[in-house]
């Protein structure tokens, strides 16, 4: 029996108003068609004449629709975007009654050309902030059901779209995908949800679910923020792991620090020092390079008593030994080797020596026949006396040292590549002072402190004095740091000024951009062989006082002694304190 055909005229008031739209009359609950007009039927292809009284859902597909036209409930008056005979439509639902008999009117409205190309577009833009997310983005229905997840979600999680897509996030807590739902909790609470949950493959991961609201409060979405937190997770462990070594590294330094006589906080001298103690307990042969007056002496302490040897430090300057007698000095003579020679013979330095430490200092100054005497000693660990036949076994440990470019002397021929090599096991480079001004303020209080409780006073550096000093390269490093607080404390008053300073070190800073006060017009314009008479002035005055004597300084001039006493005769500077009293 067909169903009685609807009275139209009852809502005409409604209606009207959408007639020039797709218009689609069902009565629910089965939703039975009994009403279609032209134009929806031209939309879904609907036969016109076989329609009334039969499902509406044999003629197309209701999607979000269904709720309200079957129950009457949800969706009213809201636009729905459906697919149509090869075409978007955009509908909407208007409900007649509320009676179990109800009556909805379905009206449907062309999507043109240019709106539908809008919503692609718009389509493309979510789907490209969608996908360029640095973080994973996890969507889900009001039900809980996966909708999309995001390339960097799949990249960091290693579990694919197709896994979880359509799949409802309970199921997947309960299989082990996770730990912990932020969705599902903010489903619950209705609320934003934070929380730290681990992912099957291992990767631990910050998740933040936002719900998303309907205009009658319901959910209809929930946006999850999914953060890799594993990588931040290892670093954390590392720097803890970190922080623990430094702790104990600081501890060690500490201790190591307490017996050296290295002063220095920076990086570069600390390197030094650790490099010393790590090879002190091993018998490898140590070569120490640097400028004059960096400790490479101290050094060279550190590392013997530091060692395991039981043996005395035995120090020899190669450069302080006249050549002539540098060979029985170093390997002893037996008696009557040669004229002049002691009765009984002489022990050499090499004995000496034995289960010890031999610190050659100035290896470079070596005469090239004594160079290969020595090889041959550290080769056999043997050494013969000067006139002697007996082999003398030795067990000592070999430290030499040298201020000069080894490498360019090996060039030259003046120091022997066999040899260098044998002296290389180890390296230790010391750097300069004006490498690490860091510890210039270091070494100015500890050699004031020192020669103030040596001579009993209770000097202080002004702050202008100490820029000075600072700023000063010390061209003899740490030699001439103690030379002239030394100097200071013997010859200022309480309070020593910048003005106290040495000519030598004033001139420089202030030729490095330090103004001295009460600087006269002159000096400004001072002609050329003014300034290099001065500069040469300043120079020989550095290297007497970091020398200690005319040939010491000559020798770090690179001049004759001769040289030098002539030029500081003509410049009227005093000879070093000490070379007066040897006098």
């Amino acid at each position: 029996m067909m169903p009685e055909r609807y009275d139209f005229s009852r809502s005409i008031d409604k209606i009207i108003p959408h007639l020039y739209n797709g218009i689609v009359v069902v009565r629910g609950p089965k939703g039975k068609v009994v009403f279609c007009n032209e134009k929806a039927a031209e939309l879904f292809a609907i036969p016109r004449d076989n329609v009334h009284g039969k499902p509406v859902e044999d003629f197309m597909k209701l999607g979000e629709l269904r709720e309200a036209v079957l129950y009457g409930a949800g969706y009213e008056n809201r636009e729905i975007l459906l697919f149509g005979r090869n075409q978007y439509v955009l509908s909407r639902c208007l409900s007649l009654s509320r009676e179990p008999e109800h009556d909805m009117v379905i009206v449907f409205q062309d999507v043109s050309q240019d709106r539908l190309r809008n919503l692609e577009a718009l389509n493309q833009e979510l789907n490209a902030i969608i996908e360029s997310s640095y973080d994973g983005l996890w969507i889900t229905n009001g039900e809980g059901v996966t909708l999309r997840v995001n390339k960097s979600y799949e990249n960091f999680s290693g579990i694919k779209a197709e896994e979880v897509v359509g799949r409802s996030l309970r199921d997947l807590v309960k299989e082990g995908y996770y730990s912990d739902s932020a969705a599902l909790r903010a489903l619950e609470k209705k609320e934003p949800v934070t929380l730290i949950h681990k992912i099957k493959t291992g990767k631990k991961a910050i998740v933040t679910a936002n719900p998303i609201f309907d205009e009658n409060g319901k959910i209809f979405l929930i946006i999850t923020n999914v953060r890799d937190i594993t990588l931040l997770d290892n670093l954390q462990q590392k720097l803890e792991e970190l922080e623990r070594l430094s702790k104990g590294y600081q501890y060690e330094l500490q201790q190591l620090q307490k017996d050296s006589p290295i002063i220095g906080c920076s990086k570069s001298i600390q390197d030094v020092i650790t490099l010393a103690m790590r090879v002190a307990e091993v018998d490898a042969t140590i070569f120490l390079q640097g400028e004059s007056g960096v400790g490479k002496g101290l050094i060279a302490e550190l590392i013997h008593g530091n060692s395991k040897r039981k043996g005395p430090f035995i120090k020899v300057n190669c450069g302080a030994i006249p050549e002539t007698l540098l060979e029985s000095e170093l390997f002893g003579y037996e008696k009557g080797a040669f004229t002049g020679a002691r009765k009984d013979g002489k022990i050499g330095l090499f004995e000496l020596a034995n289960h010890g430490t031999l610190f050659l200092d100035e290896i470079a100054e070596l005469p090239v026949l004594l160079q290969v005497k020595l090889l041959q000693a550290l080769q056999d660990q043997a050494i013969y006396r000067v006139g002697g036949t007996r082999l003398i076994r030795l067990d000592l440990r070999i430290i030499a040292a040298t201020n000069k470019d080894i490498g360019e002397l090996v060039r030259q021929g003046t120091f022997r590549e066999d040899l260098y090599y044998r002296l290389n096991v180890i390296p230790c480079i010391l750097p300069p002072l004006r490498e690490r001004k860091e510890d210039i303020t270091l070494l100015i209080n500890h050699f004031l402190g020192i020669y103030n409780k040596k001579f009993s006073v209770n000097k202080k550096l002004a702050p202008e004095a100490v820029d000075c000093l600072i700023d000063y390269s010390w061209p003899g490093n740490v030699r001439e740091v103690e030379n002239v607080i030394q100097r200071m404390v013997l010859l200022s008053g309480d309070v020593i000024e910048r003005g106290d300073l040495p000519e030598f070190i004033r001139k420089t800073t202030r030729a490095s951009g330090v103004k001295e006060t009460g600087r006269s017009a002159a000096a400004e314009n001072q002609n050329l062989r003014e300034t290099l008479q001065e500069l040469e002035k300043s120079r020989i005055e550095a290297a007497l006082l970091m020398g200690g004597s005319t040939r010491r300084a000559a020798r770090l001039l690179g001049i004759d002694q001769s040289t030098l006493v002539r030029k500081a005769k003509r410049y009227k500077i005093v000879s070093p304190p000490n070379e007066s009293a040897r006098r």
